[in-house]
């Protein structure tokens, strides 16, 4: 059985029907519910909420429950939900993933589903692609929401909203048939602060904006700066862009590290002189790049260097490998553009710019360097988390999209979501036309402007997709020399995106756009375009994605309108060029075919689907790779957080202070009496190492120790470290109580939990610098016949207990030697310089310090691991490998 039919129980009909008897229920009460008046529907709100308190399921109140909300809809929006709608709202509550093609009414779908779980008084999270769609969905929804008696929320990067309906909004001469426009919905929305926003009933918010919050709750310095509740529920529209093309990308806080950026610009200088195939190899189908022996050769006397890879030159290995990878694998205007002195990422999925997003471990740098624009310093980590599992904390998660069958598997596999397609309420009557292959991309590029031509002449509007800036670019001048008046829809244009899209159905409109810019927004036909046949859709180049092939499609045919799409494909392709279309148009030339002929031909139609099959399962397992490492990491996440929550919950810290004080004490007697032969213990270091601590006389320790040690009248030398460690606690402990007395009980609360949460908070920072550095060197493994995976997981636990131990011992430290002169605002001072990294909008500081500006935003793209030779570090309090018999920071790491 295959994993579609396990997802839908042998079939998606079957699913479908299932619910359908669920949405009978409803539709049976409808007579009912239309004769309640506005203020009768809100009360039902009240008695729904108290039900549910009662002890009623969610699936108890459910036909009643999504009555309400079609009614509620029909009054407000004057759009009344169809019963396939109602079959997909069902699937969002029972936490799926609903399949709905373009036009059906995605955004009213979900309401149903939002306000029954929302009756519980828990929260839910619409999770939008951008800010615009999520003040819009909040100001347009929050209509219905209002309506029922619940609050609506809207959290933007810099800003968050509350709906409130103002005295225009209830103005029946502001209407436009029955609705209010959308520019007047969003005088509805107003200002409130990050956490009353997440205490309303809905919230809307992209994923960025949700996951940042999330890091930024889990460095507040105190309760009061936290912003989120439990993850109740979320529905996550355009779900596939967010759980899968965005998975690979980690949410990372950061900030600014004080490394020079000069090494960007030398590599940047010299990289360019090495020759391809010679000096280093490429590799386009994993998008990556190989020096050579030669090229390493050339780059180290170029540089003045001996062996790059000797310890100590690890930096020269970081810098040459980013440095290659910016020159050769990383194209302007395809992957960035250049734009005010400033590299901008544009979304491989979207076409999007995306200012504030910066790729990561100094890849960015070494595109600025190779722009010969400022060179922007690099940042260390100050918390980050997956998609993956930020949304796998949800208690109930859900989600919609046009395209999600493709990625079902993946769904099922990794978010336990199984997908539920949604008949369309209007038959599909759109043409799908096969694709059309040509030799070179030259006779393509003609063949297109061919057939623009001729729709033009009959008014027939035409969307033309393509991958990148530069293809869209390159089409415009062809049009343009056909004097063919058209707009353009990229990146470098994205302000008049909506106005573009809003154009794209009208009669004679030619339109380029790249990739799925203005998804999101359905494009509607202009008067007449239905005779003519509908939208023409034309795909310049087939995406490695399925999915996105698929979205294209998908702006035309809405609501059972004609429509038509073909996709025009050339041997010179990249997917082609990837997967074997070098062969197949050397064979072309060999026959002798023109350029501009058309090839049908079976094999070259298989090659595309199989080169797609291929990637997506490629892709499939890097996203898979990416959370195998970093569930890890997440164990120790939520260990380090739950510590964090601890040290601001409670109100009081004593107990934990007192168990670290017995397990300092324990680490202090390990590390000196590690020795069988107990005539090598020193007592001498064992007493400095409590005076290191406490900064107090130790002389009487030092001799209660020594009688210890050399005691007869003990059973073996266990007996005598635990003594030792019972000495050592007590001592501890009462200079602890004396700290105490000097400050005062309540003063010293308050001191235990700013020193806690202040080295856990440090030590997290460098524990994931190390981390990141395992990582990236983790790969070697694979060359000693030791699986990387399980090595990692090995010696990320080593660094994880170090951890802990570390932060016991600077706490104790601490205690002991703080003189209270902190000052209080010092982390709002540090706050200023966060920066944000990954997602397709920058997050930004609001929760903690208000907005700011300067984030950065890094992006992880599918990069080989990176070779740089792991060195297990040394604990302090570690023996000392050179042999001294001391410990490592009392020796050679002083």
């Amino acid at each position: 059985m295959g994993i579609l039919e396990k997802i839908f129980g042998g079939s998606a009909k079957k699913e479908v029907n299932r619910i359908s008897k669920i949405v009978e229920k409803i539709n049976a009460l409808e007579p009912l519910v239309s004769k309640l008046s506005d203020s009768e529907i809100k009360e039902k709100t009240n008695q729904l909420k108290e039900r549910i308190r009662a002890g009623e399921t969610t699936n108890d109140v459910l036909p009643e429950a999504f009555a309400l909300a079609r009614e509620a809809g029909k009054r407000v929006s004057g759009e009344r939900l169809f019963d396939v709608q109602l079959i997909g709202a069902v699937a969002l509550h029972e936490g799926k993933i609903t399949e709905m093609k373009t036009g059906e009414g995605k955004t009213l779908t979900a309401v149903p589903a939002v306000y029954l779980n929302a009756l519980s008084g828990k929260g839910v999270h619409v999770v939008t692609v951008n800010d615009y769609l999520s003040r819009r969905d909040a100001a347009w929804m929050g209509a219905i929401y209002y309506f029922l008696g619940l609050s609506t929320a809207c959290i933007n990067h810099d800003i968050s909203y509350l709906y409130q309906p103002t005295k225009d909004s209830s103005d029946e001469s502001v209407l436009i048939e029955g609705v209010l426009p959308a520019e007047k919905q969003l005088e509805n929305l107003k200002i409130i602060s990050r956490n009353e926003a997440y205490l309303a009933d809905v919230t809307y918010g992209t994923n960025n904006e949700f996951g940042f919050d999330y890091l930024r709750d889990n460095m507040a310095p105190s309760l009061d700066r936290m912003v989120q509740r439990p993850l109740h529920f979320a529905i996550v529209d355009e779900v596939d862009s967010i759980l899968i093309d965005e998975a690979r990308t980690p949410l990372i806080i950061s900030a600014p590290d004080s490394e020079s950026t000069k090494m960007y610009d030398q590599f940047a200088r010299l990289v360019p002189r090495l020759k391809e195939n010679e000096d280093y190899n490429v590799d386009e189908k994993m998008k990556s790049v190989m020096i050579t022996a030669e090229g390493i050769a050339k780059m180290e006397k170029w540089l003045g260097i001996g062996n790059i890879y000797e310890s100590g030159k690890v930096s020269y290995v970081h810098h040459l490998e980013q440095a290659l990878k910016a020159n050769i694998i990383f194209k302007k205007d395809r992957d960035y553009v250049v734009k005010d002195g400033e590299v901008i990422i544009v979304d491989d999925f979207t076409g999007r710019l995306m200012p504030g997003r910066r790729y990561s471990e100094g890849l960015h740098q070494a595109i600025e360097a190779k722009e010969g624009v400022k060179v922007q310093k690099e940042s260390r980590t100050l918390a980050s988390i997956t998609f993956q599992n930020y949304f796998r904390m949800y208690e109930k998660l859900a989600g919609m999209t046009g395209t999600a069958v493709t990625s079902a598997e993946e769904f099922f596999r990794v978010y336990k979501l199984e997908v539920v397609q949604v008949p369309t309420h209007r038959p599909m009557i759109r043409k799908d036309l096969p694709d059309v292959v040509y030799k070179t991309e030259l006779g393509k590029f003609q063949a297109i402007v061919k057939k623009i031509k001729e729709l033009n002449l009959t008014g027939q509007p035409v969307l033309v997709g393509t991958i990148a800036i530069e293809k869209s670019e390159q089409l415009s001048k062809f049009l343009e020399k056909e004097g063919i008046r058209h707009e353009v829809l990229n990146a470098k244009n994205h302000q008049r995106e909506a106005q573009i899209i809003a154009l794209a159905g009208q009669r004679g409109s030619v339109t380029i756009a790249t990739n799925m810019a203005g998804r999101g927004t359905d494009i509607k036909l202009g008067e007449g375009v239905k005779e003519l046949g509908g939208l023409y859709i034309i795909g310049t180049e087939r995406h490695e994605a399925r999915r996105i092939d698929d979205q294209l499609r998908g702006r035309s045919g809405r609501q059972g309108d004609p429509g038509i799409t073909q996709f025009y494909i050339s041997l010179e392709d990249e997917l082609m060029r990837r997967f074997g279309g070098e062969k197949l148009k050397n064979l072309m030339d060999k026959l002798g075919l023109p350029e501009d002929q058309p090839i049908e031909n079976k094999i070259i139609s298989r090659s595309i689907e199989s080169a797609q099959g291929r990637i997506e399962g490629f892709n499939f397992d890097i996203r898979k790779h990416v959370l195998e490492y970093d569930d890890v990491l997440n164990k120790q996440r939520e260990v380090i957080y739950k510590k964090r929550k601890d040290i601001l919950t409670k109100n009081q810290l004593k107990s934990e202070i007192e168990e670290m004080i017995v397990d300092e004490a324990e680490n202090i007697v390990a590390a000196g009496t590690f020795e069988m032969d107990e005539n090598a213990w020193n007592t001498e270091e064992l007493a400095e190492e409590v005076k290191a601590l406490t900064g107090t006389t130790i002389e009487g320790l030092h001799r209660k120790l020594l009688e210890i040690k050399m005691a007869k009248n003990y059973a073996n030398s266990a007996e005598k470290k635990a003594e030792m460690v019972n000495q050592i606690s007590q001592f501890l402990k009462t200079r602890y109580l004396a700290r105490e007395k000097e400050f005062g009980p309540s003063l010293m609360r308050e001191v235990e939990r700013a020193i806690y949460l202040r080295t856990l908070d440090s030590f997290w920072m460098d524990h994931l610098d190390e981390i990141d550095y395992l990582r990236d060197s983790i790969g070697l493994q694979g060359y000693g016949q030791r699986d990387p995976l399980i090595e990692y997981k090995r010696q990320a636990f080593g660094l994880f207990q170090k951890l802990l131990a570390n932060i016991n011992e600077t706490v104790i430290k601490g205690l002991f030697s703080v003189r209270l002169n902190f000052s209080a605002s010092e982390s709002d001072e540090k706050a200023k310089n966060l920066q944000y990294s990954g997602g397709e909008e920058s997050g930004q500081f609001e929760a903690l310090n208000g907005a700011t500006d300067g984030n950065q935003v890094s992006s992880k793209k599918e990069e080989k691991v990176q070779p740089i030779v792991n060195q297990d570090k040394i604990g302090r309090n570690d023996p000392c490998p050179c042999g001294s018999g001391k410990k490592y920071k009392k020796c050679c790491g002083k």
